[in-house]
């Protein structure tokens, strides 16, 4: 298992993490199955956003001998009313959740402490002015939590967050799919059955969250990194092709920020699927190509960090090059942070012989000779 830094936080998370949703509909000996093989396989976190009593009692007993190993990603404003799961800003009910969470996993933190669930502006102001936040920066002064974090959907949202300056994770939906997608208050338009033909290409404004999240070292963990496995099914995906797991993964993988991709385990058996990514070859992990040959919604000319473009005649890491250039490019001068990682970068965009070697690999057409140019004049 390869683990990454966690953003600013000083943590450091298995690139692949358990998502529990699935472990609702399971006793306590399936849910004890599933988090054993996880951590026997070196995975270290999982996110917990049910409310419902007897899940967070399972995933508490399953990792309490080992709990210091675990980092916990759990919900605050997840409750249960009346037998039913409901996301509130009542504050009472609030804490009141939020001291049965502790409870039920027999802590007295959390590691990562999420507003949950937010994915409209008007609840992020909510969110500011009933005193939430107040309450999330006070669990993070007592130690209740160590880290203050949020989960969305929405893309307009998450970069409000990221700019606050409290929020130092973001739990976000990214897969090939929903990047195409803009900013949007409405969580089913993930799910119609074909995207609009005019969506080709990372949506500038989600390409633009990763890039500050990266710049501000605030963490992204991912859901529905499989799209609740709809890219898995060539019927259901909105591209017409299947992904696999391990190809839906590296997509998510490759992108700036992200630190772990949360899998929901319906079984022991499931697992290794998943866990596959550690040991694939580059071909095995190869989403670029099944993209750019898809009938549907195939990106064009514009660099995914893939790493298609491999090997360089003179060793340019082609991809971390552009993704450099991206980072650099977000702000009127250059980072110094993001200079010197490049100049640290054993071959440099200068060094480009234009062979065009890069370029009859990349399955996007991307302008691979003259993106060296550029970034080039831009470092050197």
């Amino acid at each position: 298992m390869q683990y990454r830094k966690l953003g600013n936080t000083g943590l450091m998370v298995s690139e692949i993490g358990v998502g529990g949703e699935w472990l609702e509909r399971h006793n306590a000996e399936e849910v004890k199955a599933v988090m054993d093989a996880c951590y026997a396989r070196g995975i270290n976190i999982v996110d917990c956003f049910m409310s419902e009593p007897n899940v967070r009692t399972n995933i508490g007993n399953a990792i309490k001998d080992n709990r210091e190993q675990w980092i916990v990603q759990g919900h605050v404003g997840s409750a249960w009313r009346d037998g039913q799961y409901v996301r509130t800003r009542d504050m009472d009910e609030v804490k009141a959740a939020f001291a049965d969470l502790l409870a039920r996993f027999q802590t007295d933190y959390i590691d990562l402490g999420m507003i949950h669930f937010v994915d409209k502006l008007e609840d992020w102001k909510t969110v500011l002015e009933c005193g939430f936040m107040d309450y999330m920066l006070e669990l993070k002064a007592s130690g209740a939590i160590r880290h203050i974090g949020l989960s969305t959907h929405n893309t307009t949202i998450a970069r409000l967050a990221v700019e606050h300056g409290a929020v130092e994770v973001i739990l976000f939906s990214l897969n090939p799919a929903y990047d195409l997608l803009p900013p949007t208050e409405n969580i089913d338009d993930f799910f119609v059955d074909e995207y609009d033909a005019k969506f080709a290409g990372i949506d500038p404004e989600r390409a633009d969250l990763y890039k500050l999240c990266e710049q501000k070292g605030v963490a992204i963990t991912v859901m529905k990194g499989l799209g609740g496995g709809r890219l898995l099914d060539a019927k259901r995906s909105p591209f017409g092709v299947s992904l696999t797991p391990v190809q839906c993964l590296h997509y998510a993988l490759t992108r700036p920020a992200v630190a772990s991709v949360l899998i929901g385990f319906d079984n022991v058996e499931q697992i290794p699927a998943s866990l596959a990514y550690e040991s694939a070859t580059e071909d095995e992990k190869d989403y670029a190509t099944v993209l750019a040959n898809a009938p549907r919604h195939a990106y064009s000319g514009q660099c995914t960090y893939c790493g298609h473009c491999k090997p360089c005649p003179v060793n340019i890491d082609i991809a971390m090059v552009n993704k450099l250039y991206d980072l650099a490019t977000m702000q009127e001068d250059v980072p110094a942070s993001v200079k010197e990682h490049y100049m640290n970068l054993d071959a440099h965009a200068g060094d480009c012989l234009g062979c065009g070697a890069c370029e009859s690999r990349c399955p996007f057409d991307v302008p691979v000779i003259e993106k060296m140019k550029t970034t080039a004049k831009l470092f050197e």
